[in-house]
């Protein structure tokens, strides 16, 4: 199997793009911010010269990410942008401790990607700002490291794979277990033929979610540039249980617990299996615990074919954290000759066809799965050298863009199932919806007039 950032089939993943880049040719190039267009990316690092960073959106999951990243010593966080002007403050603060530099404090980050002294934008903003600063980002000449998942919706997946293939600049997806070390053991095995030929894979996200009640429209604080944190979205009036995290429960801006937390797993699962697009998708689940504003499923089950020789199904449950396999977050793979466990952090085990043991992966490092901001601060750094390592030398992604859209992909397939209420037939050579005029109008979202991505 190749390396874990290209998929089983090269020649097929190379398809992809060319298709890719055809379907997108018509786009026009602009895109939110005018006068962006094409740059180079011809300042050379040297060995020993820091990767400058900007990043954009530091309430939480971003907090931790320029934290670490600043512990990085190959790295410096040169400004930080958030559209909360608290969690900036509270950001920067904690940054210049760990650097002893102070970052500047950039709130639209926009404007970051005019400094010549930011090499990489790091985005950790909610999820319908994932693609379309990807994409600014690219084409102001900057690299990315881009949280999962990916994009809001297929289409704009497909977008990002064509403007890295454009600007040919670094996109690294936050799919940091591709560089945990035994995770990267254990799907050796798996290559190895440890399990034998692996068939079927579960995964699984437990939690218990509290609800959101009922929001109630209220002035926007004055902390707050919330037209800016709406973005491409179009417009909607501002609530008080919207922020700053129950974003992720409402289809408008979020995705739900499937790419939420099950893009980390269907990922692990994709990788395991050797596959890329599946041939058949279906979702059930609902909003059952809770009758509030919440609207995505907080049980939900999925369920994807490829072929007639393998297939996934992960299951999320948001208000039941009942563990599965003895772990809040995990996967099993199961093969001719055994079963892989993986409980989420960095070990696993395997077992044979008589439930023996027959290899034990212990690990020290203490995993919080359910820490909705920095689960595995010392793991992570690996994800990131990984990242710095492609920029300056051009080593592989362990998670470039093209099988990050893809793994994505399989999450929005399975919402798309669900929210039209069919059993989805898919083309295996490019993961578009076959014959469906209901789901595939899930393919791509509204956008905000003036603020659509573009190439």
């Amino acid at each position: 199997m190749n390396t874990p950032e290209t998929s089983t089939n090269s020649e097929s993943r190379r398809n992809f793009i060319k298709k890719t880049l055809t379907g997108t040719a018509l786009l026009t190039v602009g895109g939110i911010l005018p006068g962006f267009s094409a740059k180079s990316y011809g300042r050379i690092l040297g060995a020993n010269e820091k990767v400058r960073l900007g990043v954009m959106g530091v309430n939480s999951r971003g907090y931790a990410l320029a934290s670490n990243f600043a512990l990085q010593p190959n790295c410096e966080v040169v400004s930080i942008s958030d559209v909360d002007s608290r969690a900036s403050e509270k950001c920067i603060k904690a940054v210049e401790k760990i650097q002893n530099s102070k970052p500047k404090d950039v709130p639209d980050f926009r404007n970051a990607l005019e400094d010549k002294d930011v090499d990489a934008l790091i985005i950790a903003a909610p999820d319908h700002w994932h693609a379309p600063a990807a994409i600014l980002a690219s084409k102001a000449g900057k690299h990315v490291y881009l949280e999962k998942p990916c994009s809001h919706n297929p289409y704009e997946g497909e977008l990002l794979v064509a403007v890295a293939a454009k600007y040919k600049n670094v996109i690294q997806m936050g799919n940091q277990r591709r560089s945990w070390p035994n995770v990267k053991q254990a799907l050796k095995d798996i290559q190895d033929g440890v399990i034998g030929r692996p068939y079927f894979a579960k995964g699984w996200y437990t939690n218990n979610r509290a609800s959101i009640g009922i929001g109630k429209e209220q002035a926007v604080p004055s902390w707050l540039n919330y037209d800016l944190w709406q973005g491409p979205a179009p417009r909607r009036a501002y609530k008080d249980n919207i922020l700053h995290y129950n974003w992720h429960w409402f289809w408008h801006w979020g995705t739900g617990e499937a790419l939420n937390n099950g893009t980390h797993m269907l990922d692990l699962m994709r990788w395991g299996l050797g596959v890329e697009f599946p041939t058949k998708v279906s979702s059930s689940g609902g909003r059952y615990r809770y009758q509030d504003d919440w609207e995505t499923p907080d049980t939900q089950v999925i369920n994807l074919e490829f072929g007639k020789d393998k297939f996934m199904t992960w299951e999320g449950r948001s208000c039941n954290s009942r563990n599965i396999e003895g772990s809040s977050v995990g996967v099993s793979f199961y093969g001719e000759k055994g079963t892989l466990e993986y409980g989420g952090g960095n070990a696993y085990k395997i077992y044979d066809l008589d439930n023996k043991i027959v290899k034990d992966v212990k690990n020290d490092l203490v995993i919080d799965p359910r820490n909705k901001m920095d689960p595995s601060q010392a793991l992570d750094a690996f994800h990131f050298q990984n990242f710095v390592s492609a920029i300056k030398e051009g080593t592989p992604l362990a998670s470039g863009i093209v099988g990050g859209h893809q793994s994505t992909l399989l999450c929005q397939l399975g919402n798309i199932a669900l929210r039209s209420n069919s059993i989805l037939e898919i083309d295996p050579t490019n993961g578009h919806i076959k014959n469906n005029k209901a789901a595939k109008k899930f393919w791509k979202r509204e956008y905000e007039k003036g603020w659509e991505p573009t190439i």
